[in-house]
């Protein structure tokens, strides 16, 4: 068959841009090997935070004394709660079939692979057949990485070691769970199966939390979940995998810790292998497509979008890097911009960051001033959290007094950090934010009251 535009992939950044190409008049294929929604909508994004939200329910029941509410004999069905995540996922993934049929996407299932091209086009085959396009969009997002530790591969295949995909569909809760890696994914599982009663151990090779997120605000949250009873062991090396654990390596030292299952989460990487890139020459940097701000490839009619293009693995920055793409397909002018993308750990509390934080600020030779908030002065905050020791911060730019980014550890951090982000990516300076009418009371108040602090 032949097309206008063919996609390889159908996670965020695939089937958003075969929706709206699809709106606009191209006809569209869109091939996905798994399931429609990709690793955000099936194992990743929307599974986690339906997770989470039972989770943070089921907290905030159990320390309601502190706010006049008593639940006695409280419990939480683990599997109840999986069984949910899968309804809403269905949901979701049903949703999204249904937009793409509405906007005349042909869906293809199977494994899509580039055959090369000729005077029709880009030629891709997928369950036997090879379809012919103009365009070729390419948004195959991500995969865990898997580093070659001992034991590792092994404990996979038995179901020891598991993935974010494998550990969503437990059923029945870890007594004992050791998470390698304290970034995002590790974080937010660490959180889940901590309030569920897994005992739960982080193993992480730097010296903090959350990657590149404001470090004084991820030791404050790593505070919080010690609390908790969560023990995190930084600055630690794995080593090893064996039946009864994990042992890792700290300062020459090396130990087994125990466990039942074992989520393995340090990163992700580009899903570019064998896709049949060099068939048609697609430039590659770290194993990741190399695109510029319109989403284009170093091959004319090619483009990519999604984590497969490693600039930026979340779900709403493939969504934009989507719409650019088709908009430069259209022959619309547009261009994707990074500088401010949010990104939100969904612990409870939140940790939201979005623009430059006082260390990326200082590496680009900045001149900054750091206004840094109790989230206590939000009287939102305040009624709502009790004991609560949140803390926002605004960067702002000395010389043009511009906003340039925000952090905040609080509650319903994700939601306000997109008020933040639009004063970032419209370069708004103090002044102007502060004329800024805010609802009260609430939360995102913070940023209000910061540019005030600001003086």
């Amino acid at each position: 068959m032949q097309y206008d535009l063919i996609v390889l992939g159908g996670g965020p950044a695939g089937y958003l841009a075969a929706e709206r190409a699809g709106h606009a008049g191209l006809s569209v294929l869109c091939i996905e090997k798994n399931s429609v929604g990709g690793v955000c909508l099936n194992e990743g994004c929307i599974p986690t935070k339906t997770l989470l939200y039972s989770a943070k329910l089921y907290d905030g029941a159990r320390h309601g004394d502190k706010y006049g509410i008593s639940a006695p004999a409280l419990s939480i069905d683990h599997a109840k709660v999986v069984a949910r995540k899968n309804k809403v996922v269905k949901l979701l993934v049903g949703g999204v079939k249904a937009a793409l049929k509405q906007n005349g996407v042909t869906l293809a299932a199977g494994e899509g692979r580039i055959e090369g091209r000729n005077e029709e086009g880009f030629r891709v085959s997928v369950g036997g057949e090879t379809h012919s396009a103009a365009k070729l969009l390419i948004a195959t997002g991500s995969v865990p990485v898997v580093p070659p530790i001992p034991g590792l591969r092994e404990a996979m295949e038995r179901g020891f070691a598991l993935t974010n995909r494998e550990i969503l569909a437990l059923t029945d809760a870890p007594e004992r769970l050791v998470v390698i890696g304290g970034g995002v994914i590790g974080l937010e599982m660490a959180s889940y199966f901590n309030s569920i009663g897994s005992a739960v151990t982080v193993i992480e090779m730097l010296d903090h939390i959350a990657g590149e997120n404001d470090v004084e605000l991820t030791a404050l949250l790593q505070k919080n979940y010690e609390k908790r009873g969560v023990r995190f062991l930084l600055g630690a090396r794995v080593t090893e995998i064996t039946e009864a654990g994990v042992r890792y390596e700290k300062e020459g030292e090396a130990v087994l810790v125990a466990a039942d299952k074992v989520l393995l989460s340090i990163g992700r990487r580009a899903n570019t292998a064998e896709l049949g890139l060099e068939r048609i020459g697609v430039a590659l940097e770290r194993g990741a497509i190399v695109t510029d701000a319109h989403m284009r490839t170093n091959v004319p009619g090619v483009y990519a979008a999604g984590d497969v293009n490693g600039k930026s693995m979340l779900a709403h920055t493939a969504y934009r890097e989507a719409e650019v793409a088709v908009n430069d397909i259209m022959g619309v002018a547009d261009e994707m911009r990074y500088r401010a993308v949010p990104a939100v750990v969904y612990t409870n509390p939140e940790l939201a960051s979005v623009g430059e934080t006082e260390a990326t600020a200082k590496r680009k030779g900045l001149d900054i001033t750091a206004v840094k908030l109790p989230m206590r002065f939000s009287g939102r905050y305040l009624a709502e959290n009790e004991g609560g020791d949140g803390v926002a911060k605004l960067i702002v730019e000395r010389g043009t007094q511009r906003v340039i980014g925000m952090q905040a550890l609080a509650n319903y951090a994700s939601e306000f950090i997109s008020t933040a982000a639009v004063f970032v990516e419209a370069g708004m300076t103090l002044e102007q934010v502060r004329k800024i009418i805010f609802p009260h009371p609430t939360v995102g108040e913070i940023i209000r009251e910061a540019a005030w602090q600001a003086e």
